[in-house]
Order: C-alpha cells, then sequence, then structure tokens
C-alpha cells in the first residue's frame, strides 16, 4: 500500500501512526512543509520517501508532489493527515488521483454545520436551532425565536475558534460590526455539558473502537473567557449517546476513519447534537485512549488501514483524564507537587502547541485511576488558584 501522509509532524503526536503503517509494511510518503531533518527521528524512520513543498496551501506544489509519488511507487492507496485543517485539501487530492476516502463534493456536509444539522434531523437527531445569518437582520429574526444569548460560530471552523457568546443587542451589533469575513451560523444557547461518542470503524463501516468524552466547562468558555480546561474518558458509555452516535456513522457512512461527534448534555438529561469532525478528537486524545484501555489505538488504526482488522480488546479499566494549566495563572501546587503527589495515576505531562493553548492550556497532564471521584480530587488539586 501507499499512503501519502500529508502534515506527519503536526500534531506531534500523530508520527505514531506514520510508524505502525511502516510497520505494517505500507509504504508511508511523507509531503509537508518542513525540513526533513527537523522531522523526529521515529518518524524519519518511518518514512518511505518525504516530499518538502514551500507551501502546503499553494495546490499545483501539492499536485507535483503527488505526481512524483506516482510516477516513483505507482498508484496511491490512500491519503491523510488526521487533522481537520487540512480535510478539504485532501478530499480534492483524492478526487484529483482517485483514491479512496471523501471526495470533494462530499466536504460541505462534514465541513459545514449548517449542512451538518440537515444529516442530523434526516436521522432524527434533536439539535440546536441554527441558522447562518447574512446581517444583523437576519440575527434579529432568529433571536426574535430563540431569545438570548445565541451562540455565533463559524459555519466552517475548528474548535470554538472566533466562536461568540452574545447576550444583548448592544453585543449582537458590536459582533456584526466586526464580524470576521466567513459565513456565520447563529444557534441557540444551550445549557449542559458537552459529552462526545468518538471512536473508528472498519473498512465495511463497522464500528471496531468507541469511547466517549465528557467536557467539564466547554471549549468555547475555555478560549473567550480563559478558564482552565480538563475533559475525561468515560468508563460506562450512556446507552442514547451510543444509539445517536451510530445513527450518524450509518448517515454519513463512515469507512476506515476515526470519527468524533458532540453532544450537548443538557440539565434535564436530553441529548442535543452539536456537530461531526471526521478526525480524531484532538490534543492528547488519542494517548487518553491507549491509557484508557490498555491498547495502541495508532497501532490499531494501522491494523485496520493494511489488514481491516482490529485486535485490541476494549474493557474500559479506567477513567482517563486531560488537565491543562494555563502559564498566566497561579496555581498553589506547583507541577513537582502535582506529579510528586500521584504518582501512579499522572501517567503523562507535556507542554501544549501554541496553537492549542488557548483552549487546552500551555501544559497538559494526563492522569488515570479507575475510581472517577479520585480523578476529580487530582482535577481540584492541579488547578487551585492561589487566594
Amino acid at each position: 500500500m501507499n499512503f501519502v501522509y500529508f502534515s506527519p509532524h503536526f500534531p506531534p503526536n500523530y508520527f505514531n501512526f506514520c510508524v505502525h503503517l511502516r510497520k505494517m509494511g505500507a509504504n508511508v510518503l511523507g509531503l509537508a512543509d518542513v525540513a526533513y531533518d527537523e522531522l523526529r527521528p521515529e518518524l524519519r524512520a518511518s518514512l518511505t520517501e518525504y516530499y518538502r513543498v514551500s507551501n502546503m496551501h499553494n495546490y499545483d506544489e501539492l499536485l507535483r508532489a503527488m505526481g512524483y509519488f506516482t510516477h516513483r511507487y505507482g498508484k496511491l492507496d490512500r491519503i491523510d493527515s488526521q487533522n481537520e485543517y487540512w480535510l478539504e485539501t485532501e478530499a480534492r487530492l483524492r478526487t484529483d488521483f482517485n483514491i479512496q476516502g471523501f471526495k470533494l463534493d462530499e466536504v460541505a456536509k462534514i465541513k459545514r454545520k449548517s449542512e451538518m444539522k440537515k444529516v442530523f434531523i434526516k436521522a432524527g437527531l434533536p439539535v440546536a436551532r441554527g441558522k447562518v445569518v447574512k446581517n444583523i437582520k437576519d440575527a434579529l429574526k432568529f433571536i426574535s425565536e430563540t431569545g438570548y444569548p445565541v451562540i455565533a460560530k463559524p459555519d466552517i471552523g475548528v474548535g470554538a475558534n472566533k466562536t461568540y457568546k452574545i447576550q444583548s443587542q448592544t453585543e449582537l451589533e458590536y459582533f456584526f460590526k466586526n464580524k470576521p469575513s466567513a459565513d456565520y451560523i447563529m444557534e441557540e444557547f444551550i445549557p449542559g455539558i458537552i459529552q462526545t461518542f468518538d471512536g473508528l470503524t472498519d473498512q465495511d463501516g463497522n464500528i471496531v473502537f468507541y469511547s466517549s468524552l465528557e467536557y467539564q466547562g466547554g471549549v468555547m468558555d475555555a478560549v473567550l473567557q480563559d478558564l482552565d480546561f480538563f475533559y475525561y474518558s468515560l468508563r460506562d458509555i450512556p446507552p442514547d449517546l451510543e444509539e445517536a452516535g451510530r445513527k450518524i456513522i450509518n448517515m454519513y457512512k463512515i469507512r476506515e476513519r476515526f470519527f468524533h461527534f458532540e453532544f450537548f448534555r443538557t440539565p434535564d438529561n436530553q441529548l442535543i447534537t452539536l456537530e461531526v469532525n471526521m478526525r480524531p478528537p484532538g490534543g492528547l486524545t488519542t494517548d487518553m485512549f491507549n491509557y484508557a484501555n490498555d491498547i495502541d489505538i495508532y497501532r490499531e488504526w494501522a491494523n485496520v488501514v493494511i489488514n481491516n482488522r482490529f485486535d485490541a480488546v476494549i474493557t474500559r479499566p479506567y477513567y482517563c483524564c486531560y488537565i491543562g494549566r494555563k502559564w498566566n495563572k497561579t496555581y498553589t501546587h506547583s507541577h513537582s507537587d502535582i506529579v510528586e503527589t500521584f504518582p501512579a495515576q499522572v501517567i503523562h505531562h507535556e507542554p501544549i502547541s501554541g496553537v492549542f493553548a488557548a483552549a487546552l492550556g500551555d501544559y497538559g497532564y494526563l492522569v488515570r485511576s479507575p475510581d472517577l471521584d479520585e480523578i476529580m480530587g487530582i482535577v481540584f488539586f492541579a488547578l487551585e488558584k492561589q487566594q
């Protein structure tokens, strides 16, 4: 198999996908814009060849790179980065080179939040009321139906980037006066927590792995209010969450791909469908999958791609929690306090890349335990502020 791995160096932990593809016999063809010598040694060792372009947004350069790989290795079987940012570029390249996976004509329904809502409604799933608004007149008409607050976010966007919570007409007028040029969707505000349905399908569309995350405080609040952020994997998946997730997978006909679906869980225990992402959850979540289950999800993904098999046994023996801390906050307990007080529970920690820091913090910890109360105690300890 000839697998073009797009941007194999980022996110930093995703080099593991390339390592296991190579171990399973694939030609791993790296394509990115960083110098070869800047790639970590494990990644360099996993690449059959690496093609550097000067600008990954220059499609002509990407065409030449793909043409070179085709000339040298024959038909290209896959291209992916597992990264939302490159989804449309990859779909365009798949279309031009007739490569398996989502094509350009399928991108809108997996990137535009307004198109996702149509899929959810067709699947019979409840959604937050929303509308693409072009001007303040559109917005006021929508708000007359929902009331304040409302959420305004790019119709195509990742995470909480350039998302706004609007609570009055004054704030609405300010938003339109300073609105970015992108299309924006406005949604009613739904109180509650975010729960996710995440996993991996095989080549036939069967779910071979699934998990769920619960966010305590949302990504949007972490970004807009500069709050601390933590989230954890669940040991028991709520049945209504699994049922909704399976409906979405059937609607989108997801094959050989990670998925990350987000839902609101309201105070009265209703599940409201929010959005889909055709990629793994961000940050260190793939590593959380591993620690929560004592598996290697990177290997199992490569196993699905190469052999259409998933060999790991999933029992979810642990909750696994991500805790992010920010440099601009003064915490009661130091880094050393955390790792020395909880040596068995803190299983990984590292600095977080700047592009993720607004949401995830500047430094992240992964902790695990079979006991959720113990997890929450560690969260409180790590995030406690000095008075």
